[in-house]
This record gives structure tokens, sequence and C-alpha cells, in this order.
């Protein structure tokens, strides 16, 4: 039984009482059933709201894992677990976020891209690289 029901019922039995409308309580307690309705009114219509609100707040949800997937698909083969993975053999190299400290394993083609995304933090990772050996390589190298 719904709330709306049970102040239904409440009133169906005051009115059934045939209660005299001159005295004070039974004025009260008409106002109080009132009262009881139009609470069960406006709480209906906020289950209602709360409804519409979770279905909006469901797709938010699907629409921002779908973009997350989208978005993070290129990272997840960087992003390392622990120290155990197979990641970060010879081909890779680990690179610690400096704001946030999530460990990244990425490869030559990123590092000759120059930047990176941190996929905890978003922030931009760049990576500039000077030679610093006495060997005869150039700068771009």
């Amino acid at each position: 039984m719904t709330l709306a029901e049970k102040i239904a019922y409440i009133k169906g039995l005051a009115d059934g009482m045939k209660l005299d409308d001159g005295k004070d309580e039974v004025k009260l307690i008409k106002e109080i059933i009132a009262v009881l309705e139009d609470v069960a009114y406006d709480i209906e219509e906020q289950d209602e709201i709360m409804g519409e609100m979770q279905e909006q707040l469901d797709a938010v949800d699907e629409d921002l894992d779908e973009l997350e997937e989208f978005v993070y698909e290129d990272f997840d083969d960087y992003d390392c677990c622990d120290d155990d993975c197979d990641c970060c053999d010879d081909d890779y190299f680990e690179v610690e976020c400096p704001s946030c400290g999530e460990v990244i394993c990425i490869d030559e083609s990123i590092l000759d891209e120059g930047a990176i995304e941190c996929p905890a933090c978003h922030e931009t990772l760049e990576f500039d690289f000077d030679c610093d050996c006495d060997c005869d390589c150039e700068e771009d190298d």
C-alpha cells in the first residue's frame, strides 16, 4: 500500500465516523489529514523526479564508459600493472608522472612524438631529449 493509499484510507475512516465539523478536534484532524495528503503528493512527485534523474544519470554513465573506452584504448599497452609485467622489457621505457606518480610504460614511438597524456591524471608529459654523450649523433636523433 502506497503512502497516498494509506492517507486516503485514514481520510475514509474519518469521513465514515461522521464527526461533528463544529468541534475543534475534528477541524484539527481534518487539517492534519489535508497536510498528509499534500506531503504524500510531494513525495510521489519527488520519487518521479528522482527516477527520471536516475535514468539520465545511467545514460550519462554509459556514455562516459564508451568515451573512456575510446579515449584510453591506446593507453592500455602503456599502463604498467606492476613491476613483474612483461610490458616493461627492453623495447619499453618506464616513465613516472610527476603530477600523480603513475608509472607508464612507453615505447620509442611515443618518445618520438614528444608527449603523452597521463592516463591517470590527464597531465601532458613531454619528452625532450638532448644527447649528453660524446658521440657524433645529431641533435634530431
